[in-house]
């Protein structure tokens, strides 16, 4: 794909992030976490066929409260297309900001800037692009909730177990997960557990990424081993990569705001993803049908 023909745009995609700050933090059970849904849905349905909500629910330790939470889905040429790819990235908020010094601190949500809104606003930016100029794969789009609610391990990743138990028919080839990719000084080394379990993919991704000028974003090198919501998608059976650039001081803190990200970042991963997608042939991994 040539830069002419290149329709991701990184201001739009800044907006959108800064759009999903707007709300306030989207932490499951509030009112502006169901605000935040609609809107999403709103946008996905501007771009994608079969564009629907995924509900489902879980009683929280940390109150006893079962709590409603949903994955938002859309899909491009996804019924017809001989290779299938899903993009996962959470909307969600981390409800508590567990790596402030001070106690008040720790229990207030986070705004989640780049932890939550820069992968959406990469993937909602990113079909509307491939709704202009489409490729020949089949794309299918997972806002995935309740991916930071925790405390612990038990209770994150909640979105992506929902889906990985309900994988859709016909299913994907593989997936790319994105999650904290806003960083102003972005930097997306390779997760170790992602090339554990989808090695040829990672190899071909990194790979493009150096071929179309993106090889100090995208090092091919070890970054530390990430547990995220590919993990459950792994376990089912579906072979995900995780995108994320884990070295940001603002992680789970309430200095996640947009002025620690930056539209050059989103557009880095726009350009990684739409000329991936456009990729002639386009790439095939084993197939898990």
């Amino acid at each position: 794909m040539s830069a002419a023909q290149a329709h991701f745009d990184k201001s739009v995609a800044w907006d959108y992030l800064v759009k999903q700050v707007a709300f306030g933090p989207r932490k499951p059970g509030t009112e502006a976490h169901v605000a935040c849904r609609d809107y999403l849905l709103s946008k996905v349905k501007e771009s994608c066929d079969n564009a629907r909500l995924q509900p489902f629910e879980h009683t929280w330790s940390t109150n006893n409260q079962t709590i409603k939470m949903w994955n938002v889905i859309g899909e491009q040429n996804w019924k017809d297309a001989k290779v299938r790819v899903a993009l996962f990235a959470h909307w969600d908020t981390r409800p508590t900001a567990d790596q402030e010094a001070t106690a008040e601190n720790r229990a207030k949500p986070i705004p989640g800037a780049n932890d939550g809104a820069s992968g959406v606003a990469v993937l909602l930016e990113l079909m509307r692009a491939m709704k202009a100029a489409p490729a020949g794969v089949g794309i299918q789009y997972v806002l995935v909730d309740g991916e930071d609610l925790g405390p612990g391990l038990d209770e994150m990743f909640l979105g992506a177990s929902a889906y990985a138990k309900a994988l859709p028919s016909p299913k994907p080839d593989y997936g790319i997960l994105l999650d904290m990719i806003g960083d102003s000084d972005l930097r997306v080394p390779v997760d170790p557990l992602s090339f554990s379990r989808a090695p040829s993919l990672i190899r071909a991704l990194y790979q493009h990424a150096a071929t179309i000028g993106l090889a100090s974003t995208f090092p091919n090198e070890y970054g530390p081993e990430i547990e995220d919501d590919h993990v459950p998608l792994n376990e089912a059976g579906l072979p995900t990569i995780d995108l994320i650039d884990f070295t940001y001081k603002p992680w789970h803190t309430l200095a996640d705001t947009p002025d620690k990200c930056s539209a050059e970042s989103l557009g880095k991963v726009g350009k990684l993803l739409e000329s991936w997608l456009h990729k002639t042939p386009p790439f095939q991994i084993a197939s898990t049908r």
